[in-house]
């Protein structure tokens, strides 16, 4: 109820259930709560965990320690996958034919490794024109 109530108070009326991994949690009510007072809701998830709740848009980031289920695949509008070396785009691959045709596609560089992945996620995103790029804006600009 706490959390309800703080974010009814919010000038925004996009809410993103992100992480750790919401999932791990029951989101029906607060879904319900936050959809009945207006608000759209973006979840951000590894989709390791049954989807609970109604969200408005899902943003699947998988982490090889635990591979997404099939119902978040097919249910996301968005896959970003964290890049960290060379066999992640391979990793990345493999899930292209799993989730819906209009699924949008990103590949992010793991922070710490930007310098060294961003040349080869440029090359993979110029020769896979599906994929596209996502950033860490708010590290580069050192916002914590």
């Amino acid at each position: 109820d706490e959390v309800i109530s703080a974010a009814l108070e919010w000038p925004s009326r996009t809410v993103i259930l992100t992480g750790g991994e919401p999932l791990i949690y029951n989101l029906d009510v607060l879904c319900s709560k936050l959809h009945e007072n207006g608000f759209t809701i973006h979840l951000e998830t590894s989709g390791a965990y049954p989807l609970s709740g109604e969200v408005d848009w899902i943003c699947l980031s998988p982490k090889k320690t635990a591979p997404p289920l099939t119902e978040v695949l097919e249910n996301a509008n968005e896959l970003k996958v964290i890049v960290h070396n060379n066999d992640d785009l391979k990793w990345a691959e493999s899930f292209v034919d799993r989730v819906s045709k209009t699924t949008k596609l990103y590949l992010q560089p793991e922070w710490g490794k930007q310098a060294g992945m961003m040349p080869v996620i440029i090359d993979h995103v110029k020769t896979n024109v599906k994929w596209s790029i996502s950033l860490q804006s708010h590290k580069y600009m050192r916002i914590p």
